[in-house]
């Protein structure tokens, strides 16, 4: 019986595997690209070329084509070779000198370049910009906020609530604790327009402002339970009162550890000398400006964005009434926040911020900053 030509075994390393599974399967492979690591692998597995052809639903021909010229060049031979085009118009150093004017320039009177001003001032088009920008992954329109923290215990406290969040200790409870203060009750001066087919849900721009109210919110880690507590006011009293409810609501028998900010009512002596006599309560404040690092606050953006942005509130009666009905709704069914990043990866990054924000500064407002310890 003819079986035809023997075919050359393919036999992958452990890099060429790991690097065809990358393509085969990451999202963001180009799918022809996918397809033929896909072939690859499945050769090596040892299949046939018509074997492979009926597993992947492609043609015999498209697999004895990508199975040489792997054998040929390896990972080299999935890629296309360039192809003929025309002739580039916008010259290496046009694309440098867009760049070089992105970053360090400004238009005047404007604090950044559009891609409608950018082309204008270098003579290209504004597609030939965008598309320089989208290339060096540049975004002048964009920007982002950041505050270093200058808490002298940074690295000490960082790593002792993230070790709190990735190893809680056995025969205790772990609390997020925050206050979310000035909780404002806005009624519409229009009714709202309700969502319909093809018409999003609509409001007046203006409101009415009614009073406030303040949420004392402790956070359980384990099972993301919720204790909440409303007040009109937010001072060391009223945080006392909040403390006791928590006290009332853990058993005698289990530590304590809280985890809160270094906002004033926090450290009065009212609250010091409640702590002194409640050994078993321990206190984790987090660093200046390190609020991230508190889980309540995720939780507080949950009911910020679930509840209470939009919403419509005629009494500050009302507004608790929400609140509290918030608390219940999620305590019925607790989804808890999964902490993911360690202390050295969130140091790591701090380091970095710290290192561009000091090649930005001009040299003589880096002595200057160094000299007076900020």
């Amino acid at each position: 019986m003819r079986t035809g030509r023997p075919k050359q075994p393919l036999i992958l390393t452990d890099e060429e595997h790991d690097r065809l599974q990358s393509l085969a399967h990451r999202a963001r492979s180009q799918s022809l690209l996918a397809r033929r690591a896909r072939v690859v692998l499945a050769c090596a597995g040892g299949l046939d070329n018509l074997a492979v052809a009926k597993k992947l639903r492609c043609s015999k021909g498209m697999v004895g084509k990508w199975r040489s010229r792997f054998l040929q060049a390896r990972l080299e031979g999935l890629y296309d070779e360039p192809r003929p085009g025309a002739p580039r118009k916008v010259s290496d150093a046009q694309v440098e000198q867009v760049v070089i004017q992105t970053l360090e320039s400004t238009p005047r009177g404007e604090t950044h370049w559009s891609t409608r001003g950018l082309a204008k001032a270098s003579g290209l088009s504004r597609m030939t910009i965008n598309r320089i920008w989208h290339a060096f992954g540049l975004q002048p329109h964009r920007s982002e906020t950041f505050k270093l923290s200058p808490d002298p215990q940074l690295i000490e406290k960082v790593r002792d609530i993230v070790g709190l969040y990735m190893n809680p200790p056995d025969h205790a409870v772990v609390f997020c604790v925050d206050e979310k203060s000035q909780i404002q009750a806005l009624d519409r001066t229009q009714p709202l327009l309700p969502l319909r087919p093809g018409q999003l849900e609509r409001g007046t721009h203006d409101y009415k402002r009614l009073g406030t109210t303040s949420l004392f919110a402790a956070l359980e880690l384990k099972t993301s339970h919720v204790i909440g507590q409303l007040h009109r006011r937010h001072r060391s009293r009223e945080f006392r009162q909040f403390l006791d409810v928590i006290e009332g609501q853990v058993p005698a028998e289990l530590e304590v550890h809280i985890i809160m900010d270094n906002y004033g009512t926090h450290k009065t002596a009212v609250i010091r000398k409640w702590l002194v006599k409640r050994p078993r309560f321990h206190v984790h404040f987090t660093p200046t400006y390190g609020s991230w690092i508190n889980l309540v606050e995720r939780w507080f953006a949950e009911l910020t964005n679930k509840r209470i942005r939009r919403g419509a509130f005629r009494s500050v009666k009302e507004l608790e009434a929400v609140i509290r009905e918030y608390i219940d709704v999620h305590n019925e069914d607790p989804k808890p926040f999964v902490w993911t990043r360690t202390a050295d990866q969130i140091l790591d990054s701090i380091a970095r911020y710290a290192r561009r924000t000091l090649a930005a500064k001009p040299p003589q407002l880096i002595s200057r900053t160094i000299g007076t310890g900020d």
